[in-house]
């Protein structure tokens, strides 16, 4: 152990007189707890205990020094190694530190302070070590977020500050959004970022599911538990043990089921259908549902025990239409990716066809935002996708922008740009209808038109 405030230390000395002096030694700080050995054996057995730094007589009755270094180093190398000896042999101690040790000293007068500083210089280097892991582990979660959840807008950077409380702790997660603004990739998000990544992450679609086989699909069961069980059938809860389960749409679960889900997630057991054996479970739950699970509540569709045990920690996903300028990123992201699939050059995207795809509202958010980039890649030529190759299933409605929260300088340019396509970019046809002059409206075009990606 080498916490901030207490450094667990590994005496390993033969010398009683100088195993005394050691203790003496480290008693005048009272952070470090010192356990004490005679043998290598003895601190080899018990490094299971973790200790932050090891002080290791070189000279030991059942082993030598260099063995036991090595035998540390190989049960954990971030382990600090002072070798204590009365030898001052420089050939020794090179050999020593070669193989690994943090410090040679010598049993001198000078010994006392040589040993505080020593201690005191390991105990540094080990929480620099774990600082660095920790940076490393932070950085590692945000880039998988960002790998696969494309977006920089305040709204989907507040949900990967969620993902990244969430992936600390166990909680169960609750995540609530559109149909189509990815919430299965939010489950993947924190499971495989979570301590279960080298666990099952077993996906569930409730809605998919007839309700009078989804207990057998979640629970499992036995051998001839109902007309059609030929054999024993383990429930997806079961598959998930260690890992995590994702119930996707749970709003859809009949009532009749959802007394039963209540039970295994209150008592963390089930039983299979037809069965007697009660079976433990280790499982992380993540919820996902288009609905709002509150008035479903209060329409008695939805237990109100159930809501609060998935409640936990709510993540909402907002819609594409909330996300401003991260259109134009997955839009990017699409079209790059849709290109490697079918060996096409690179793509890119016309300042009018940016402009296309945000005045739309995308009711079917990011996954319709997928199709319609899909299918312009096809239609294009030149490897640009121009607006008139973009086609929505939903007309654009001239008001569709005031759903959207944008400065007064960015609607004033989306009223220019929707006169312009409007009436042929004629400029002073659309000056006068608004009322202002033509050098503001090249103005706004100037400052504010996005660039083609």
């Amino acid at each position: 152990m080498c916490e901030k405030d207490q450094v667990r230390i590994f005496v390993v000395e033969d010398d009683p007189a100088y195993s005394k002096f050691l203790k003496y030694v480290l008693s005048l700080n009272p952070d470090f707890e010192p356990e004490f050995f005679t043998t290598g054996k003895g601190c080899i057995d018990n490094l299971h205990k973790k200790p932050c730094i090891i002080t290791l007589d070189y000279s030991l009755p059942d082993m030598e020094g260099e063995k036991v270094l090595k035998s540390i180093r190989e049960f954990d190398p971030d382990i600090s190694v002072i070798i204590i000896s009365a030898q001052e042999k420089i050939i020794t101690a090179v050999e020593l530190l070669k193989a690994g040790a943090f410090d040679y000293i010598s049993k001198d007068e000078e010994t006392k302070d040589r040993i505080l500083n020593s201690i005191k210089n390991a105990r540094n280097k080990t929480y620099l070590i774990r600082e660095i892991d920790r940076l490393k582990h932070e950085i590692t979660i945000k880039y998988e977020f960002e790998k696969s959840i494309i977006g920089s807008s305040a709204a989907i950077k507040k949900v990967f500050d969620l993902i990244e409380k969430a992936v600390k702790t166990q909680i169960t997660v609750s995540v609530t959004g559109e149909t189509g603004t990815g919430k299965e990739l939010i489950a993947k998000a924190i499971h495989y970022n979570s301590n279960r990544k080298n666990k099952s992450l077993v996906a569930v679609n409730v809605a998919a599911i007839p309700k009078e086989l989804i207990e057998s699909e979640l629970f499992g069961h036995e051998k001839g538990a109902f007309t059609g069980a030929a054999g024993r059938r383990i429930g997806k809860f079961e598959e998930a043990e260690g890992g995590t389960i994702f119930l996707d749409e749970i709003g859809e679960m009949d009532l009749s089921l959802q007394s039963k889900l209540l039970r295994v997630l209150q008592e963390k057991e089930l039983t299979r259908i037809g069965g007697n054996q009660v079976i433990k479970l280790d499982v992380r739950v993540i919820v996902a549902t288009h609905r709002n699970l509150q008035e479903e509540v209060r329409a008695g569709r939805f237990r109100e025990d159930l809501f609060y045990r998935l409640l936990g920690l709510p993540i909402h996903l907002p819609s594409l239409r909330e996300r401003g300028q991260d259109i134009l990123l997955l839009a990017k992201h699409f079209c790059d990716q849709f290109a490697k699939e079918n060996n096409l050059k690179k793509l890119s995207i016309s300042a009018e066809a940016q402009e296309k795809l945000i005045q739309y509202s995308f009711p079917g958010n990011v996954r319709e935002l997928k199709s319609v980039i899909e299918l312009a890649a096809v239609m294009s030529s030149e490897n640009v996708i121009q607006a008139n190759d973009i086609t929505f299933t939903t007309p654009i409605r001239d008001d569709a922008m005031l759903l959207k929260e944008m400065t007064l300088q960015e609607y004033t340019y989306r009223i220019i740009r929707m006169y312009l396509n409007k009436y042929d970019n004629n400029v002073l046809d659309v000056a006068k209808r608004l009322g202002i002059g033509k050098s503001s409206i090249y103005r706004y075009l100037k400052e504010m038109e996005p660039t083609g990606i």
